[in-house]
């Protein structure tokens, strides 16, 4: 073996590094997500030892209802991926389809593989650990429809970013809903996160669904001030969020980004 040819192509692989986002996630988004999670599922956890509420069903509803928001926002972003693979976005965009219809071709395409993909969670849910999603009752659909909303906000901005910079931003359509996660407090309450952690976690509609969720779980009616503000800041973001795409449009538009996407 030769050890400068092990390290020149060492060397050559650590360049790689330099400017490649989803190898940069690899080493510090991943693991600080994952211990944020963990981390803060492990402090709700020891505080109950035991003696708190059901905690299987707390956990399996809210796999459940992240995996809503989680399919909602890949629906629209794996959607347009596959137009950015099968390099059709140009001709896409030459025909007489407009933005506004893209985007709700996107969102439909989103509901269509929700309702799939829900569908199988909420029966192996069922058959295996005999837990009824539909015992929230009619709460499962002010819940549900907060975290869809959320979740096409997410995909919208992601593809309006995968649009604009290329190859280079796809991994965000994997990972980017995750970011939200340890503040939205799906398998933990917001009491758990630390002060600054609890501020970020009150602009965050999906906090506030799970706060309801697991008030639900316990017994009691749904707050329907939670839902309200899941509800308000639903309404501020998808408009953000389809501002910010037809900015973006324009901005590929102009410096002739759409051609070289769509090739």
């Amino acid at each position: 073996m030769n050890i400068q040819r092990i390290l020149g192509f060492s060397t050559r692989y650590l360049y790689l590094y330099k400017r490649s986002l989803p190898r940069l996630m690899e080493i510090f988004y991943w693991p600080v997500i994952d211990l944020l999670l963990w981390g803060f599922v492990g402090i709700y956890l020891k505080k109950h030892q035991g003696t708190g509420p059901d905690i299987i069903a707390f956990f399996l509803g809210a796999l459940i209802l992240w995996d809503i928001l989680f399919r909602s926002q890949q629906g629209i972003s794996i959607s347009f991926l596959e137009d950015i693979w099968s390099r059709n976005l140009l001709n896409i965009f030459t025909s007489p389809i407009s933005q506004t219809e893209y985007i709700v071709t996107l969102l439909l395409m989103s509901v269509i593989k929700l309702i799939l993909a829900s569908t199988v969670m909420v029966l192996l849910a069922w058959l295996f650990y005999t837990f009824n999603i539909f015992t929230f009752g009619l709460a499962l659909i002010p819940l549900a429809a907060n975290l869809i909303i959320m979740g096409w906000s997410i995909g919208i901005i992601t593809t309006a970013i995968i649009l604009r910079y290329g190859q280079q931003a796809e991994v965000l359509a994997w990972g980017i809903a995750f970011l939200f996660q340890p503040v939205s407090a799906v398998f933990y309450p917001v009491d758990v996160l630390p002060g600054f952690l609890k501020t970020v976690a009150w602009f965050v509609p999906a906090s506030h669904v799970f706060e309801g969720m697991r008030t639900v779980l316990d017994g009691n009616p749904l707050p329907l001030d939670q839902v309200f503000i899941a509800a308000l800041l639903n309404c501020a973001y998808i408009m953000v969020a389809i501002l910010f795409f037809n900015w973006n449009f324009k901005a590929v538009k102009r410096k002739g980004l759409l051609v070289k996407n769509g090739e």
